[in-house]
């Protein structure tokens, strides 16, 4: 018999009774699906038993750590629906590509063709009944030689590649009825636990909704958004090109003594890209003002840097322009509902003066730029001058560049829009997709610790409240764009490995932050280290890792 103590109070459970069990008592007092615990502080799946005194507490769908677990049974039950139906010896491959709002993406090869309407309509049904039959999911632990075999035998070679490098002697293999599969992080008990999933065919394969973290027990709509779409099936173009699809490739480049050859043809694809942008800016006529936005550490800077380098061969005389310069100031900032100063809102950005000031300058007249001074939270002005020519342009950095608001008294035509993030469309394996927003909290780390002297705890705790201003002021606005840019590199996070381990090691089980820190340490494990001496000195990675030719 073994105590367990749960919202401070004594239970006794006898041993060796499933923690799903100990959860279907206490699920009434949850408005949300409990999808996993803390025993003694360490994050335990449900098909783990009670073995010992502990203190429990649980993990919901509406915690990011349970959410994941969902979309990650989901997916493994999409798969055996897929083998169910399509049969093994007719597919190619099923592979999680990437997330596009509350949906991911699939796309299913098969040899017979592509994937019909009909098709589609049949894996959702098989899904559903499995959904129905409540089949358990579960877990063992094999030899990291035979898991290789297990997924050998099954043809899943991406799998081979990426154990070939894993130092762990043993690796984690997910059952479910006759299909075996590995997933990187928690899952669910069994199938009946997705009660809230909806297929439907999407370009080439099919998508996959969730319902949000926010709200666990809904399907939103579902928005196309066909721009960063195309741009992450271009990302995948590039890595099929460079031959790296998933993380196992790209061990193997850096192993086999590839790393300059990939390192260069990743950096010359990019800048042919900024190079076709500057031309197609040009190609305009009209262009005064170029506006750039996109989340936290997607290169922004030194993508502004290298597009002006570009519009100089032809004849452009750029001029770097920050919004920060345009803040109201910290008295008149609003307050978040936290009652701390909201940076991130559009209201915190005097657009009426930023407005005027471009105006202005569109007109001809010499106007004096204002500068903010971050340290006594005030405009200055230092008697910086600006006044443009014919061939002047504008290069302006700022969350908000695509926000109407911003630039609404500009007239349309001298305006180009460009939304930049960092699009990983690197996966793991085909059915382990890497988050873009690992990528950039990894950067952000990164570059925070050399730049700025932030703890690594630090940045992760702040990360909620930016990925919160991201999606209310920034995301809403990326197909209003003219073009997107990804600023993701195909290398990048083997390179920042080597930056990055050394931050998240000094997070200690006494830091709340210490979970998010062990789960980044494990996906770094995935990757061999680049030695950073192989990247260019231009290079948007440099941003974050430094050495950059840029004052970044």
């Amino acid at each position: 018999m073994a105590k367990l103590i749960i919202d401070g109070k004594e239970y006794e459970y006898d041993d060796g009774t499933k923690y799903e069990i100990v959860a279907k008592d206490f699920q009434a007092q949850y408005d949300d699906l409990i999808a996993l615990l803390f025993e003694n502080g360490k994050i335990r799946e449900l098909t783990k038993s009670v073995s010992k005194d502990a203190e429990i507490s649980f993990i919901t769908l509406k915690d990011t750590i349970g959410h994941k677990a969902y979309v990650r049974t989901a997916i493994m039950i999409l798969v055996k629906a897929a083998y169910d139906v399509l049969k093994k010896e007719d597919i190619n491959k099923v592979k999680v590509e990437y997330s596009i709002g509350q949906g991911y993406y699939v796309e299913i090869s098969l040899k017979s063709g592509p994937l019909t309407e009909e098709q589609c309509n049949k894996i959702k049904e098989r899904m559903n009944t499995l959904i129905e039959a409540d089949r358990p999911i579960t877990k063992r632990s094999y030899p990291k030689e035979e898991a290789i075999k297990l997924f050998k035998d099954e043809g899943m070679e991406d799998k081979v590649k990426l154990f070939r490098y894993r130092r762990s002697s043993s690796i984690n293999v997910y059952c479910l009825d006759d299909v075996y599969d590995y997933f990187y992080g928690y899952m669910l008990p069994s199938t009946g636990y997705v009660k809230y999933y909806d297929v439907m065919q999407y370009e080439d394969g099919l998508m996959l909704l969730i319902p949000s973290r926010q709200e666990p027990a809904k399907i939103g709509y579902f928005e196309p958004r066909e721009k960063l779409f195309n741009t992450l099936k271009e990302a995948d173009r590039w890595g099929l090109m460079m031959g790296i699809e998933d993380v196992g490739d790209l061990n193997e480049h850096v192993c086999n003594g590839l790393i300059d050859d990939m390192v260069l043809v990743a950096e010359a694809l990019q800048e042919r890209k900024i190079g076709e942008l500057a031309k197609q800016i040009v190609e305009k006529g009209n262009v005064k003002f170029i506006l750039i936005a996109g989340p936290s550490s997607s290169g922004k800077t030194t993508f502004s840097h290298r597009l002006s380098i570009q519009l100089r061969t032809y004849g452009k005389v750029p001029h770097p322009i920050a919004m920060d310069n345009y803040y109201v100031g910290r008295a008149k900032t609003p307050l978040d509902e936290d009652g701390k100063p909201d940076y991130e809102c559009i209201e915190a950005i005097d657009t009426d003066l930023f407005n005027e000031v471009m105006m202005r300058l569109l007109a001809g007249e010499n106007v004096e730029m204002p500068e903010y001074n971050f340290k006594t939270g005030e405009r200055e002005y230092n008697g910086n001058f600006l006044q443009m020519g014919s061939e002047d342009i504008l290069v302006i950095e700022g969350i908000h560049g695509l926000n109407p608001k911003t630039s609404e008294k500009l007239p349309d035509d001298s305006k180009f829009k460009i939304f930049i993030s960092a699009l990983t469309a690197l996966n793991i394996d085909n059915h382990n997709r890497i988050p873009t927003t690992d990528a950039r909290l990894l950067r952000r780390i990164v570059r925070d610790a050399r730049t700025r002297g932030t703890a690594a705890k630090k940045t992760i705790a702040m990360w909620p409240s930016v990925r919160r201003g991201e999606e209310k002021y920034i995301f809403p606005y990326q197909e209003s764009a003219d073009v997107m840019f990804n600023s993701a590199l195909i290398y990048e996070l083997a390179a920042l490995k080597h930056y990055a381990e050394p931050l998240l090691f000094g997070i200690t089980k006494e830091d709340p932050e210490y979970y998010e820190a062990k789960r980044l340490l494990k996906f770094l494990e995935y990757f061999i280290g680049l030695d950073p001496r192989h990247i260019p000195n231009n290079s948007i990675c440099r941003e974050f890792i430094g050495g950059s030719y840029f004052k970044v």
